[in-house]
């Protein structure tokens, strides 16, 4: 009797998504990819860490220099590339485990209903495609990850950056990461603004080839056109080293949690958190999916503060059930 019982208990808890009492752990299992997102920084740089960056790495590689120059290596006038490849290797690897994570989400291994596809956000369904092709066509848009890089590599070694963000001083300072991320949303808000409003010309060019997406999908993310990558991510960010002084953990915080971030916002499906981010004001998918069905609403993307002061925000619930799926 007592086996037959243990059976249905766990027959019922793989089909209610492994509740303990009424929450639902199997699909917040997905919030790991959050703290992911910063392995490498927090590996490197935490304290007592096996893999700490000062036991790994020459101290020449990274040590700053007597005369003041943070960045300039003593035998070469070029700036120590140790950050920048670090900083390149912490998005990699979030993305990759970010994606990773979508993965067994999007096809139910991680579902409040074990195996079952988890809910879209508009009530047409998801477009269907393999998960593989979606994959190869996010990670080789030159518009994306390419262009990204190219200016990374480029402000890094062209000594284009403030000289804090060179320095492996200190830790991640969580308050300045912060503000990266809200300066850089604000600043990516304004051109997103503009981008729509300037001249039906310039939009035609720029910002209109990411929106032959009505019904985005997560691998949607950087699909567009190279002025769009320039004028939307490039120049906020560049505005926003120069506006916020940080070092190169912090820097590497930020852009992970940045890139990672958007493009979990083109997902095709609800998150687990989305509730706790929309009462915040972070911004979620449902939130971006409106911007993209009716183009007029929703122009930040990270937090939905400056669309609610510019009175441009759209609730996805006022579209719900026609367009949008109740539950988002």
């Amino acid at each position: 009797m007592s086996i037959e019982l243990e059976q249905k208990t766990t027959s019922l808890s793989i089909r209610a998504g492994f509740d303990v009492g009424s929450f639902p752990v199997l699909p917040w299992i997905s919030a790991i990819m959050w703290p992911f997102m910063l392995t490498v920084p927090l590996l490197l740089n935490m304290p007592g860490s096996p893999l700490h960056y000062s036991d790994i790495f020459p101290k020449s590689w990274y040590d700053i220099d007597n005369d003041g120059s943070s960045y300039i290596s003593s035998s070469s006038s070029s700036p120590k590339p140790l950050g920048l490849c670090l900083g390149l290797i912490t998005v990699a690897v979030g993305q990759l485990l970010c994606l990773f994570v979508f993965y067994f989400f999007k096809y139910g291994f991680l579902s409040s209903r074990y195996g079952e596809e988890p809910l879209s956000i508009q009530t047409k369904g998801a477009r269907p495609y393999e998960f593989w092709e979606g994959l190869t066509t996010h990670l080789s848009q030159p518009e994306g990850f390419v262009l990204l890089g190219g200016y990374l590599t480029g402000t890094w070694m062209f000594r284009l950056m403030p000289a804090a963000y060179y320095s492996f001083e200190g830790g991640i300072e969580w308050s300045k990461v912060f503000l990266c991320l809200v300066t850089q949303d604000g600043i990516q808000f304004i051109m997103h603004l503009l981008e729509h409003n300037v001249s039906s010309t310039f939009y035609k060019y720029s910002h209109k080839p990411h929106h032959k997406f009505t019904n985005p999908r997560l691998f949607d993310a950087f699909n567009g056109s190279m002025l769009d990558t320039i004028c939307m991510i490039l120049i906020p960010l560049y505005a926003t080293a120069n506006l916020v002084d940080c070092n190169v953990w912090s820097y590497m915080a930020f852009g992970s949690l940045y890139a990672n971030w958007l493009t979990l916002i083109h997902s095709e499906y609800t998150f687990p958190w989305d509730q706790i981010f929309h009462r915040i004001g972070f911004g979620t998918p449902a939130d971006h999916h409106v911007h993209h069905a009716f183009f007029k609403y929703n122009f930040g993307h990270l937090f939905t503060w400056f669309d609610r002061l510019w009175g441009t925000y759209k609730n996805p619930s006022e579209y719900a059930p026609k367009a949008f799926n109740e539950r988002v």
